[in-house]
């Protein structure tokens, strides 16, 4: 089996009182049907966010990275996008056993992904499916918190969003790296997040603020 198919990672301690922990996360699938395409791999990667001291950190060590075990993989051209090959896809992880990992690692952990709707809908579909629940954890989506805090940029993707601040992503559609990116990112719009928001319920209603804006 390879390390990236068995390595679920590690949880760092419990932060300090005042601090909360958050989680950014992204997956591979088979395709972009969230009712029928299927889940291949979760990345993940802890935040601490201190209030009291308006700061964000990235916490490397409080990591996740699991493939799912496919009875039947994905497309060449799929493949191709993700890098997950046909033996890496069949030597995954047990879904029950990876999404059962998941779960205790994001705990109560809120959930911040880039267009979250998609990873949302993938990971509670599966999740219902072998573990008969759903995450509970609440979402948000960082391409929302982008655009309200930078209402004057014209970017929707995350490529774009990336150029415009000058991030680099040596592997793009590779699970792991896209969720340090993501990470990035947030750290890119977090000074204008902690100037609007004293918690996570101000960082969801800065989120929504992002339908009442202009399309790009």
């Amino acid at each position: 089996m390879g390390w990236w198919a068995g390595w679920f990672g590690g949880k760092a301690a419990a932060p300090p009182a005042g601090v909360e922990r958050w989680v950014v996360l992204d997956v591979e699938t088979s395709g972009l049907d969230v009712r029928r395409d299927r889940l291949l791999a979760i990345a993940a990667i802890g935040l601490r966010v201190d209030w009291r001291r308006h700061r964000l950190d990235v916490c490397l060590g409080d990591s996740f990275e699991v493939v799912l075990r496919q009875q039947e993989v994905s497309s060449r051209d799929n493949i191709l996008l993700h890098g997950i090959g046909a033996q890496s896809q069949r030597d995954g992880i047990d879904p029950s056993v990876a999404l059962s990992a998941f779960s205790a690692y994001v705990a109560d952990a809120p959930l911040l992904a880039f267009h979250s709707a998609f990873d949302e809908a993938l990971i509670g579909r599966h999740a219902h499916q072998h573990l008969g629940r759903r995450p509970p954890n609440p979402w948000v989506d960082i391409e929302h918190l982008c655009a309200a805090t930078h209402p004057q940029v014209r970017a929707r993707s995350l490529d774009e969003w990336m150029a415009h601040f000058g991030i680099v992503c040596p592997q793009r559609h590779q699970a792991a790296a896209d969720t340090l990116a993501e990470c990035e990112l947030l750290q890119c719009v977090w000074p204008r997040v902690a100037a609007e928001c004293h918690d996570w319920r101000g960082v969801q209603r800065l989120a929504r603020q992002r339908r009442w804006l202009p399309q790009p």
